[in-house]
């Protein structure tokens, strides 16, 4: 028998939700097959079968939460014969898995080995409640979180007990819903990573002294210069040249110059940063990620280029990992992709600016006393006003407009 467990979720993870299992107990698997999904609050990650053999039992089923280095599930080794044995004659363990011919899963008898999910121990714990208290609804009489909720509010003596260590609610009751609008709703529980994106943007919030200034650039002399090379960059580095390169150069220039926008605040110092991760804001169907461009500072258009799109494409699969997503020092968000005229970012902690991108609009604008139609794009700075004076945000975002209305800037360091 062989344990498979959680693997490293990474710096900061401490837990994880099983969101699908594509085995079942039963199912031949091979090495490095993958047996399940686990979601995290970053990424989600697959978990390969360790060895090749059986799969005797889920110990960790669909919507559990479990911690680092938890088991999820024993695989029997052996041969793929052994399969239809493994079916007919299930050992003890696997019995108890799959329960007796005609009993639901609500019949299972609990096993004494069982381990409850792990939010569930915390909040039995929290609730005072003992396990006999509460009905499990989990497999093999396994309790959940749900269920230790669902005894709290039933439970007047529980309830009560419950009272008095659990924290005060931050979140406002839903207001009382009419019958009729309440039968055509939908109620879904929110993902992890949903969740974590709503705490840490209101973190940000909480935590920050955040302000924004905004500015807007011309963009013809950009949309010029890539319309002439496009195709020539393309046919020799073989990925096309966006408008992101420019951002993330004119950035890289800029933070130089405004040390403190690529900087951040640790407890009474502050932590100046001698290299450029740039964060680049990707929206996928789970939410919002931003995965990391490392020494951004360091690479030519066409290296940014690339790992842009190579990340790009692996976080809307759900490929990314956690040392792609951390250790970000700014970050470029491209509201314009979805139409967004103007907006006000807010701030990844903990670093301590954030460069929003919009929608490029022909507009009227002045240029040598003459009223004539340029391509503009509003540009938003937001920035934890704690360590970024008002006098460096605003350089900062000039000397980014500089750098994309005139290009060659970049090409001359200046």
């Amino acid at each position: 028998m062989t344990d498979v467990m959680v693997p490293a979720l990474g710096e900061s993870v401490s837990e994880a939700t099983v969101s699908t299992w594509f085995k079942k107990v039963g199912d031949v698997v091979k090495q490095d097959e993958m047996l399940c999904e686990l979601e995290t609050d970053k990424v989600s990650v697959e978990v390969p079968s360790p060895v090749a053999g059986v799969l005797a039992e889920i110990i960790a089923p669909e919507g559990a939460t479990v911690a680092a280095n938890a088991r999820l599930a024993i695989v029997s080794e052996g041969a793929v014969a052994e399969a239809p044995a493994a079916k007919a004659e299930p050992k003890a363990r696997a019995a108890a898995e799959v329960g007796s011919p005609g009993a639901g899963p609500e019949q299972l008898t609990p096993r004494a080995d069982i381990e409850d999910a792990p939010a569930a121990k915390k909040a039995m714990a929290e609730a005072g409640l003992s396990r006999d208290q509460i009905q499990a609804t989990g497999r093999d009489g396994r309790v959940m979180k749900e269920d230790v909720s669902r005894a709290v509010s039933g439970a007047p003596g529980a309830a009560a007990a419950a009272a008095a260590p659990a924290p005060a609610p931050t979140a406002i009751p839903r207001a009382p819903v009419p019958a009729d609008d309440a039968a055509r709703e939908e109620r879904i529980k929110m993902t992890r990573l949903r969740q974590t994106i709503a705490r840490r943007l209101k973190d940000a919030q909480n935590t920050a002294a955040m302000l924004t200034t905004y500015n807007e650039v011309d963009m013809s002399g950009i949309m010029s210069l890539r319309n002439e090379y496009k195709d020539q960059f393309e046919k020799k580095h073989g990925v096309k040249l966006g408008f992101m390169s420019f951002f993330v150069k004119a950035c890289t220039h800029a933070l130089k110059e405004v040390p403190e926008v690529n900087a951040e605040i640790d407890g009474t110092d502050v932590v100046y940063k001698n290299y450029v991760h740039m964060g680049v804001a990707v929206g996928t169907p789970s939410g919002l990620v931003v995965p990391v461009v490392r020494d951004a500072d360091q690479m030519g258009f066409a290296a940014i280029e690339k790992k842009i799109a190579e990340l790009g494409i692996r976080a809307r699969d759900g490929k990314l990992t956690m040392a792609e997503m951390q250790g970000g020092s700014f970050t470029i968000s491209n509201g314009g992709v979805y139409g967004s005229l103007m907006s006000s970012p807010i701030l990844n902690p903990p670093q301590s600016g954030i460069l929003g991108m919009h929608k490029i609009q022909d507009r009227p604008v002045v240029v040598g006393g003459q009223i004539v139609i340029r391509p503009m794009m509003y540009l938003a700075l937001s920035y934890d006003h704690r360590i970024v004076d008002g006098k460096g945000a605003v350089t900062f975002l000039v000397r980014v407009k500089e750098a994309l209305e005139d290009p060659r800037r970049l090409l001359m360091d200046l």
